[in-house]
């Protein structure tokens, strides 16, 4: 695929993204688009009402939807839809050609493809929360042009759980995911160490929006996010992106059939890499992550 869109993103803001490591941007996809990623997501909440464990088929048979724990027909806590750009056509649309795609493509192009996509969601007052890590250790390439692209399918408040960022802290060390337990086994936690953890607390920036901004976010960024206090959802419908000349490292936690669709450029059919040295991840054997970093609060 080879497209020419008019420039999205100012010089200023593609040098605040690379010094601070994230960038938000407002009104990333149109308002017919926006207003489709939303009916979408809300007929899925209406499905789960009927289940009562993590549903629905991927590429690799693990389950598409993924439900909080105290989910209930009366209190929905769809969590998780994987890989939706596999079901749906507006969110195909929206990772595939839309203002969110061209300013990925600015940012790590001309030349992107797609390595996977997914939606987090926090139901009103749910419990999920996202522990503090870096996106690379769990989608290592050989280089580090990735962009988590972050789009709020709803407004996201200081109240209903919103990413919070260190800004700057993609220039540092790659922090490691695996930690020895109460028995000394070194298991994946998903999650950086307490310690780290609390440093990332007192320096946290909050990522806040109208529905349809977007939070394009380097992949060695360490990020986290609270439960949702509030009586209003928070949806994010997010897309990891590559340079078209990054290679996977390890195997994509959420396989799809559009893993390496270039949507912007073209493919070199080439390999680019830096030097680095981290432990491979784990994949994930339930729905998601969130599974993982659950069994963390059990991890001495």
């Amino acid at each position: 695929m080879t497209k020419t869109n008019p420039t999205q993103l100012t010089e200023a803001q593609r040098a605040l993204f690379w010094e601070q490591g994230y960038l938000i941007v407002e009104n990333s996809v149109d308002a017919e688009l926006l207003a489709a990623l939303r009916g979408d997501f809300a007929t899925w909440v209406t499905e789960s009402r009927n289940h009562n464990a993590p549903y629905g088929d991927t590429l690799d048979g693990r389950p598409r939807f993924d439900l909080e724990p105290g989910h209930t027909a009366d209190r929905p806590g769809l969590r998780r839809v994987n890989a939706p750009v596999e079901v749906s056509r507006a969110y195909f649309s929206a990772m595939a050609d839309s203002r969110m795609t061209d300013c990925v493509a600015e940012l790590v192009g001309p030349n992107v493809k797609l390595h996977h996509s997914k939606i987090n969601s926090k139901q009103p007052t749910g419990a999920t929360e996202v522990k503090w890590h870096q996106d690379f250790p769990f989608t290592p390439h050989s280089n580090d042009d990735l962009v988590t692209a972050l789009l709020m399918v709803d407004d996201v408040t200081l109240e209903n759980g919103p990413l919070e960022i260190v800004p700057g802290s993609h220039k540092g060390e790659i922090h490691g995911l695996w930690h020895d337990d109460s028995s000394g086994t070194s298991v994946f936690t998903g999650a950086v160490t307490e310690a780290v953890a609390e440093d990332c607390r007192a320096k946290a920036v909050v990522c806040t929006g109208k529905a349809g901004s977007l939070c394009l976010m380097h992949t060695r960024l360490l990020h986290g996010s609270a439960p949702n206090r509030s009586d209003r959802p928070r949806t994010l419908f997010i897309t990891v992106y590559s340079a078209e000349d990054a290679v996977p490292l390890s195997a994509n936690p959420m396989p799809t059939k559009y893993e390496g669709l270039v949507v912007r450029g073209e493919g070199t059919n080439r390999v680019r890499s830096i030097a680095f040295e981290m432990p491979l991840p784990q994949k994930p054997t339930t729905a998601s992550f969130f599974d993982q970093q659950a069994e963390h609060q059990r991890v001495a």
